[in-house]
């Protein structure tokens, strides 16, 4: 499973179309959401056990809309994703990839 087509859409969407003819749509925020490394793993896991904080700090960098800076392919299994937020340290697997977004080829 590779992906054939990559485009940014409206600066905050991610379209990818996979070599199976699915195409599918991410949210730029989401997918730093769903980050899968260790630092954003941790901090998910720590969320579902804390309560919420009711006045979080925020940098000026999480106030801006959040855009992909930059998406370079790791080997053939994966991309790394450098977010406007200055976050990079995430890989995100194909398999991954594919089960995240929602399906543009259903619609």
């Amino acid at each position: 499973m590779q992906p054939t087509r990559l485009k940014l859409v409206e600066s905050n969407k991610l379209v990818i179309e996979w070599n199976d003819g699915d195409q599918r749509e991410y949210g730029v925020d989401d997918l730093r959401k769903q980050c899968p490394c260790a630092t954003c793993r941790e901090d998910r896991r720590k969320k579902q056990s804390e309560p919420p904080v009711l006045l979080p700090v925020v940098t000026p960098e999480e106030i801006l809309p959040l855009t992909i800076s930059t998406m370079q392919p790791v080997g053939n299994y994966a991309y790394s994703i450098e977010f406007s937020d200055g976050h990079n340290t995430g890989i995100f697997a194909m398999e991954l990839l594919k089960t995240l977004g929602k399906s543009k080829s259903t619609e």
